[in-house]
């Protein structure tokens, strides 16, 4: 199995440079091939000015090896680093991950399906919030909301499987027995990255969603959260 595994802090020697050097020696201790993407160091232009430079058609071609992408990053504004944003904006293209025809339709797959379907995409997320304030009835809102741009809009809307974020919260108060703790239960996660469940959005099939692409009435009812567009309360196989 190939990972490319994208990360994007400005200083290495930090929580996240730590996280990094776990996570892809995780990944390599298990058999696991990695490329490794360091935005920062590498200089990475965000700024989407054209479409298809030498740059952009470099990162898709790493991309496109990869059966697991993961994701790290410092939670900045809830939301992704800004040079991450632009990763995803000149990467992500249209024609590569998304606005990819059906070849017997000729409508563009989506959410579910798409150019980068069967993938698995994982993000490493750090916050300085408590665990509780990122939870269910958090003042952040729970994690998976958060990053519903992301997980949903990005992830599934491309056809990857998007699994639950792996939270680090709490980020500027680690002390070495909590680091200690930290690296064990990442390195316990990425053992069981392609095996756990993904989070089990609904497709855009005729089944959930009317030709507005609004969900039924029938579907989900009473539920005007986000979690109306996940098929259960819980996850489902992927």
């Amino acid at each position: 199995m190939h990972a490319l595994w994208v990360w994007a802090h400005p200083h290495a020697a930090s929580l996240n440079g730590r996280l990094r050097e776990v996570g892809i020696s995780a990944l390599d201790a298990t058999g696991w091939s990695v490329d490794e993407i360091d935005l920062y160091r590498e200089g990475f232009n965000p700024l989407l000015v054209e479409r298809g430079e030498a740059d952009v058609r470099h990162h898709q071609d790493r991309l496109s090896r990869a059966d697991l992408l993961v994701v790290q990053f410092p939670l900045w504004w809830y939301s992704v680093p800004a040079v991450l944003k632009g990763w995803i904006d000149r990467v992500f293209e249209s024609g590569f991950a998304f606005d990819v025809p059906d070849p017997e339709t000729g409508k563009p797959l989506k959410y579910g399906k798409g150019g980068l379907a069967g993938k698995r995409a994982l993000t490493v997320v750090t916050a300085g919030d408590r665990a509780a304030t990122l939870g269910p009835r958090g003042i952040s809102g729970d994690i998976e909301d958060v990053l519903w741009p992301l997980l949903h809009g990005t992830f599934w809307y491309t056809g990857m499987d998007p699994l639950r974020p792996h939270l680090i919260t709490t980020a500027d108060e680690v002390d070495a027995s909590t680091m200690a703790q930290i690296e064990a239960d990442l390195r316990v996660r990425l053992e069981g990255v392609m095996t756990e469940r993904q989070i089990d959005y609904r497709p855009m099939t005729e089944e959930h969603y009317d030709h507005t692409i609004r969900l039924h009435d029938s579907v989900a009812p009473g539920d005007e959260a986000l979690s109306a567009h996940r098929q259960s309360g819980s996850e489902t196989p992927g």
